[in-house]
């Protein structure tokens, strides 16, 4: 018996009801007011979804179901680590509860279960050029792997609706359970001669992809872990979220719409900003000739970026006006096992020294840091110096919290996205009016 599977079917039939009694007495009721700034200004803050799995909030940050990040390490099983689990989370994520150790046991036993991937996903990636871009790679396999989905065989054969989440449930399962496995893959090929390391299955989720990545340091099993966590979700407004979420209101599968979501992830504006972040730190301190400059020798080099028109990455965010809660996390991990690592102490300083420089401008909405600012110094001190595979890393985490989503909006029967679109003449008519 799926345990999670008839817990996840008994909430959304009943969540389901619910929302359809809600909107058959209160559909007209008026939610807010769209400003002319909003539509030219790529939709920002404007409520047009639902979406189950975390919310997040301008001061507290990500909540997964209500729980802080702080609260999750608290109550969520770390088994053999001192990390939360991802599994934990993803259990959260789906049916709203904390699940207990052996509950969490039983979800990595399905994971492992489900975790071998398809050969030809492997001839794929051997056919591309071993330059190609991890995230490229990435995608590319993932796309491969529609051709198991559960939700287009049974489509095709003529499922009905009330079946959807099932299928969807059984896609975000197989999907999440071979997402190590290919990450790692495209890893070795790409860094470290295709000397591929097979999978340990008596090894957690995130724990059997550190092994496979090839890391053995405990210490990096368990920032594995976090780092799975704390990246899993964003509310659904983010690019990679909105974008599977989008692609799967056609009804496309779990498969295809996560790909699609690892397009949007792998954009500077959105998860490749992991990556521009520590390329900004290693410059910094090769231009600073040492890597451990002063906090005036930085702040200095942040006024001089600023000055020539350019960002500090790793700061500021489309929604936060708080210090993100998943940098404080990465940074609390740093100070219990790295305090004295130089790039890491690198990072604390910009954590300094940022804020104020841009606050001081008086256009930044939110001079904090993101989660990109910490990442990058945590990785590299274990020797995963190879910055372009970071938001292949972004993209595992990722897929927690988008196919649990996706389970959501098709228990729900989520409609196909349709939004309307208007034209700048449309825009300056309808201004001309309003004056008039």
């Amino acid at each position: 018996m799926n345990v999670l599977k008839e817990k996840f079917k008994e909430q959304s039939t009943a969540l389901k009801a619910e929302v359809r009694a809600m909107l058959k007495e209160h559909g007209d009721t008026v939610v807010g007011e769209v400003k002319l700034s909003q539509v030219f200004g790529g939709a920002r803050g404007i409520k047009t979804m639902v979406y189950e799995t975390s919310e997040l909030d301008a001061q507290d940050g990500i909540r997964f179901r209500g729980y802080s990040i702080p609260e999750l390490k608290e109550l969520l099983p770390t088994g053999d680590g001192k990390e939360p689990l991802p599994e934990g989370l993803f259990w959260l994520m789906l049916v709203g509860e904390i699940p207990t150790e052996e509950e969490v046991r039983w979800l990595t036993g399905q994971w492992i279960s489900r975790s071998h991937v398809p050969e030809h996903t492997f001839t794929v990636l051997d056919a591309l050029p071993i330059d190609t871009h991890p995230m490229i790679q990435f995608n590319l396999a993932i796309t491969s792997m529609a051709t198991d989905s559960c939700f287009s065989k049974r489509y095709s054969e003529g499922m009905s609706k009330g079946e959807y989440w099932d299928a969807t449930f059984e896609d975000a399962m197989n999907l999440i359970a071979r997402l190590p496995r290919v990450a790692a893959y495209i890893y070795r090929r790409s860094y470290h001669n295709g000397d591929h390391i097979a999978p340990d299955l008596t090894l957690d989720w995130a724990a059997n992809f550190a092994h496979m990545l090839g890391f053995k340091d405990e210490t990096f099993t368990d920032l594995m872990r976090l780092y799975m966590t704390i990246h899993a979700d964003h509310e659904g407004g983010n690019a990679s979220a909105h974008t599977a979420f989008l692609i799967n209101s056609t009804l496309a599968d779990p498969y295809l719409s996560f790909a699609g979501a690892m397009g949007s992830l792998a954009g500077p504006l959105h998860g490749l900003a992991n990556q521009e972040v520590i390329k900004f730190i290693l410059k910094m301190v090769d231009a600073l000739g040492t890597r451990n400059p002063s906090e005036e020798q930085i702040a200095e080099y942040v006024k001089s970026t600023l000055a020539a028109g350019k960002v500090i990455p790793g700061y500021g965010h489309a929604v936060l006006r708080q210090p993100d809660p998943r940098f404080t996390a990465q940074k609390v991990f740093a100070e219990e096992h790295l305090q004295d690592d130089e790039i890491v102490q690198v990072v604390w300083k910009l954590f300094k020294v940022v804020p104020p420089i841009l606050d001081s401008l008086g256009k930044v909405k939110n001079p904090w840091p993101n989660v990109d600012s910490h990442s990058g110094a945590l990785l590299i001190h274990y020797g995963l110096d190879q910055y372009s595979f970071y938001t292949v890393l972004f993209g595992v985490s990722r897929a927690l919290g988008v196919v649990a989503a996706l389970c959501w909006s098709r228990a729900l029967g989520g409609p196909l996205e349709r939004p309307k679109s208007v034209t700048t003449k449309w825009a300056k008519e309808f201004v001309a009016k309003k004056k008039a």
